[in-house]
């Protein structure tokens, strides 16, 4: 299996639509609750990336500013790996990818705002690569079926 992770070039733009509409209809982990129409999101962002497996694009992450002025050193990213390529591995690299990126525009800290709690994967991984939690934010997140779900909140030192 050979996975290249690189900077989202136009033409990934309908397989990144399709992966980050997947994530927004399932309800239990991005805050949007309306399905992207086009790539405008992604062409705004400092940094969208795609991940490809056997040259098929599975995965994407996008990083931007987390605040503005005084704050404006800290990023924040969101990943999103299509059904199909979960559990391979695809997630560790899209994190461990956007890290290095985040720190060559000069980020110098990485934060997490809203980790669903029920979410034990992106628990389990971005505790195993050193993030650091900071809280919960109890009802923080509405699923998709009418309940209130606690957040988590989560950063990390680009060193």
């Amino acid at each position: 299996m050979e996975i290249i992770i690189r900077k989202m070039e136009e033409k990934d733009l309908p397989s990144m639509i399709r992966i980050w509409n997947e994530i927004v209809k399932e309800g239990i982990a991005f805050p949007q609750m309306e399905e992207l129409q086009d790539g405008r999101f992604f062409l705004e962002q400092d940094y969208s990336a795609v991940a490809q497996i056997n040259g098929k694009v599975e995965g994407l992450y996008i990083i931007h500013p987390n605040s503005i002025g005084r704050c404006g050193h800290i990023s924040n990213s969101s990943y999103a790996v299509s059904k199909a390529a979960r559990g391979k591995g695809l997630g560790r690299k899209l994190v461990e990818h956007s890290l290095k990126q985040a720190k060559e525009l000069g980020y110098r800290i990485h934060q997490f705002n809203a980790v669903v709690k029920t979410n034990s994967s992106a628990h389990a991984l971005y505790e195993s690569l050193g993030f650091i939690k900071i809280g919960e934010i109890p009802g923080g997140f509405l699923m998709k079926n009418g309940t209130y779900e606690d957040i988590v909140l989560y950063y990390y030192f680009l060193k």
